[in-house]
């Protein structure tokens, strides 16, 4: 397959509610993610593994951050065929409106798309966590006559509510999809009887053949799941690619904790050490990590960090983290720092009482997410509770039990949340 022919488009401008406060300053897609990347870049390595060379993201939310990682980060030389590049919501002859939904945001868009004069284009999501051959993808799409080409995955019973479910004939042609049905619609789409995945649920990754792609958007709907691919089913060849590997929806607090914390431990489920498949994202020029005296038992510490004399059991160290001597971390997501602080930086910290970037002296953390440039001062507890009720201050949020310190934020000495 000649993936010159294929656009990749990615859908990054949601508002992202349900991951606030990591979403208070920044898109969906930049939020950080395993110590040193941002989700956006999981979509994009995929395309560029594929040879994907023209690659365009829409945004709209909070969008700053994101851009600035994509233009310091996926910057094409002059001798390059394709290129990254963002299509920002924006006031045309044509509308003045923010996108309402995954598929309005591509028909307002639909004049670039066609101008990359690709034949096919790859939908994909900038919140997902996965590893997937979009070359294979899009062969299958090529060679079953496809119009369009749903990724799906078998799921469990506890899973399917929550998404889209569908089911194929025997060709692979699927012939019904009810978005987030109840029970009794559930009754009626198992692909797999019993088996622990009866049901196959929709990836929100699609194959579409450019031409196809204008025409389906013409008709009423602003959403992929919920109007266009529904019905389309009836007047278009739809077929269903199903994948087997790991894939992750990161869209809410809680899912982002545990999934970020799944990857410290032996048996993680996503292997960023793949050889030949490596997540790119930002170059940095960090010094290794130091570490003293210290006890880390399933950690992931990234790059620039100063550990001195702490205990970290189950628990991701982001970029820059400063941790202070007789820290205790448990289960426990600490995003770093943008930047290193100066001398001078640490005295005018001391003129304003408030504590250095990073996790002081004394201080026990455990069950939370520390934002990047977060200040926690020393001898601060911090603990979450799995049935503790949402709640929210200037300083911290309480999100499906966990703590979340925003960034930016400070946590004076001795506080306890």
């Amino acid at each position: 397959m000649n993936m010159k022919k294929v656009l990749g488009l990615i859908l990054g401008g949601g508002r992202g509610s349900r991951l606030y406060p990591l979403t208070r300053v920044r898109a969906k897609p930049a939020v950080p993610l395993v110590g040193k990347y941002r989700l956006i870049d999981i979509p994009i390595s995929n395309c560029l593994h594929a040879g994907i060379d023209k690659i365009a993201i829409l945004t709209q939310f909070n969008s700053v951050s994101l851009h600035r990682h994509i233009q310091n980060t996926y910057a094409r030389d002059m001798f390059t065929n394709g290129w990254v590049q963002i299509l920002a919501a924006e006031q045309t002859q044509h509308g003045s409106g923010w996108y309402q939904g995954t598929a309005d945001a591509v028909r307002r868009q639909l004049g670039e798309i066609e101008s990359a004069g690709t034949e096919y284009v790859l939908i994909l999501a900038g919140d997902h966590l996965y590893d997937m051959d979009y070359e294979a993808f899009v062969q299958y799409h090529v060679e079953s006559g496809a119009d369009i080409t749903m990724a799906v995955q078998p799921v469990s019973p506890a899973a399917a509510p929550a998404l889209g479910i569908l089911k194929r004939g025997d060709d692979g042609r699927i012939v019904s999809f009810t978005e987030k049905p109840d029970a009794t619609a559930l009754a009626g789409l198992q692909s797999a009887p019993g088996t622990a995945k009866p049901y196959l649920a929709s990836m929100g990754i699609y194959v579409f053949r450019t031409d196809l792609l204008a025409e389906v958007l013409r008709s009423e709907g602003d959403d992929f799941g919920k109007n266009i691919i529904p019905n389309a089913i009836s007047e278009s060849r739809v077929m269903g690619y199903v994948y087997h590997g790991y894939w992750a929806d990161i869209g809410t607090i809680r899912a982002f904790y545990e999934i970020n914390l799944a990857m410290a431990r032996p048996d993680r489920p996503f292997d960023f050490y793949t050889p030949g498949r490596p997540i790119y994202t930002h170059p940095r020029f960090l010094p290794a990590s130091e570490v003293q005296d210290s006890t880390l038992h399933h950690a992931l510490v990234a790059d620039g960090c100063r550990v001195q004399r702490a205990d970290i059991q189950n628990a991701v160290i982001g970029l820059r983290s400063l941790i202070g001597p007789n820290v205790t971390i448990r289960s426990s997501i600490i995003m770093g720092a943008d930047t290193y602080e100066t001398d001078q930086d640490r005295a005018r910290n001391r003129e304003l009482d408030r504590p250095d970037m990073g996790i002081g002296e004394g201080t026990t953390i455990e069950c939370a997410i520390i934002d990047k440039n977060a200040r926690i001062g020393r001898n601060v507890r911090i603990r979450g509770v799995p049935d503790r009720p949402d709640s929210e201050t200037e300083n911290w949020v309480i999100r499906d039990g966990v703590v979340v310190i925003p960034k930016g934020a400070v946590i004076p000495d001795g506080t306890e949340i």
